[in-house]
């Protein structure tokens, strides 16, 4: 049964220390220099099982800067400098084809950014018949798309529907005015309800609108209403990020008045109103930043513990190989990560020298593999289930992490979860920490003197 999340701003204030977001374990900061002979190694290796695939398409390009944003972006307002960068991705889709041949179907394809709809419709229609030829998608694959709504038009949007695409994602951040201007995303309101409603028209299977706290500017009241207006779009999913002022490695940021970013403790309050609001109007809350409507398969997931997590954040579908195309992209098989080239120029040079343009990466050994599984658990399906991973992996739960569990009972006397015979469970009070609960079970994390992550809230 759904319980509705318990806010304690004394432990949240105890407890708020850097740590991980857990997108995976171990986390991109353990990667290692790899090359493309590893990479061909563990692709080979997948062909071994029947799971099917993940696949990750990143368009870097953007017409605008948005000074919030901390991705790795390219600003343009001419649509014709992707027609080079898809050129280059169609060559390494055929380098990747070469290897997985006719063994594996599409079961998930996501487009991210940048903006993907900076993308012309011809060349939209390019790269879907691109995917297409290379790969064969199973029968009720989830293809789903990020989207600036301000670049959103109905012959867009009308395209991506005739091209299989059943899944929207467009990013909203804050309905006033004022706040767009202080971050340079000017997005009119009437423009926003038009644009969710063409998508509704259009018949899409789910809609998810992204928001943000603790953007300049912001007060409690403003982003109360932002809630409001974001409830009567009635979005299948809200994911609500918190905004990370980082000025220092996203020197796009240093455009914002950081006199305007409200105080941590306001912060906290923006995210109590969001869960509060949210959770009143029958969405569930999930993982970390998530919200969604209970018919939607992200809680059905949850509810049946199938939820996993990766390098895109949550997904209903675990145990698929998730794999990265395009500049930056990172891909999740079963055993390795790996990362692409992060710039346009070492990643067009990779190809040009007929190589798999990959950069670094991560190979999971046996305790690696076994963490993640507990740390997914945690972080995804809110408890671990002890006779679950003893059986999965032979082993004895209580004896392999007896330190953990040792460490887990400050955690248990703070009410933040129950430690029992057979199960780990984390109690409403707990839902805001579940990264200090995973923390717990991360021998990385523990072992780093001087801590690299953002806090915990």
């Amino acid at each position: 049964m759904y319980q509705n999340t318990k806010i304690d701003f004394e432990l949240i204030k105890k407890y708020d220390r850097p740590g991980p977001r857990y997108t995976s374990y171990p986390t991109a900061v353990e990667f290692k220099e790899l090359n493309e002979e590893v990479y061909k190694e563990e692709l080979e290796n997948i062909l071994k099982d029947d799971k099917e695939l993940s696949l990750y398409v990143h368009i870097p390009f953007c017409e605008n800067a948005c000074w919030f944003c901390g991705c790795n972006v390219i600003i343009s307002h001419r649509t014709d400098v992707a027609r080079p960068y898809l050129e280059y991705l169609y060559k390494e889709l055929g380098l990747l084809k070469n290897i997985l041949k006719d063994h594996k179907k599409i079961e998930q394809f996501h487009i991210g950014g940048g903006t993907p709809n900076f993308l012309e419709n011809e060349d939209m229609k390019s790269l879907m018949e691109q995917i297409k030829t290379h790969f064969e998608f199973t029968k009720d694959a989830e293809i789903s798309i990020e989207l600036d709504p301000r670049h959103a038009f109905y012959d867009k949007l009308m395209l991506y529907k005739e091209l299989g695409f059943n899944r929207v994602s467009i990013g909203i951040q804050d309905f006033d005015e004022n706040i767009q201007k202080n971050i340079n995303r000017i997005q009119d309101e009437k423009m926003l309800k038009e644009v969710v409603s063409n998508i509704r028209d259009l018949g899409f299977k789910s809609l998810n609108i992204d928001l943000m706290y603790g953007l300049p500017g912001q007060s409690l009241d403003s982003f109360k209403k932002t809630v409001e207006k974001t409830l009567e779009l009635s979005p299948d999913r809200i994911a609500v990020f918190n905004f990370a002022y980082v000025p220092w490695l996203k020197p796009l940021q240093r455009k914002i008045d950081e006199a305007l970013i409200p105080p941590s403790d306001q912060k906290l309050e923006m995210f109590k109103i969001a869960v509060e609001m949210f959770e009143e109007a029958d969405y569930a809350f999930i993982g970390l930043d998530h919200f969604a409507k209970k018919t939607d398969e992200l809680y059905l997931a949850q509810k049946s513990q199938k939820l996993w997590r990766n390098f895109q954040g949550y997904t209903t579908h675990k145990g698929v190989h998730l794999i990265g195309l395009g500049a930056t992209s990172i891909g999740m098989l079963d055993r390795a990560y790996f990362q692409n080239y992060k710039t346009l120029r070492d990643y067009y040079k990779a190809l040009d020298n007929d190589k798999l343009p990959i950069m670094r990466g991560y190979i999971l050994n046996q305790d690696d593999i076994i963490r993640r599984e507990v740390i997914m658990d945690i972080m995804c399906n809110l408890g671990v289930d002890k006779n679950l991973i003893g059986l999965k992996f032979g082993i004895d739960f209580d004896e392999y992490f007896a330190p953990e569990l040792e460490q887990l009972k400050e955690l248990e006397s703070d009410g933040l979860i129950n430690l029992k015979p057979d199960k780990i469970e984390i109690n409403p009070v707990g839902r805001f920490l579940v990264r200090n609960i995973a923390i717990v079970f991360d021998i990385y994390s523990k072992a780093k003197e001087k801590p690299t992550f953002s806090k915990t809230i």
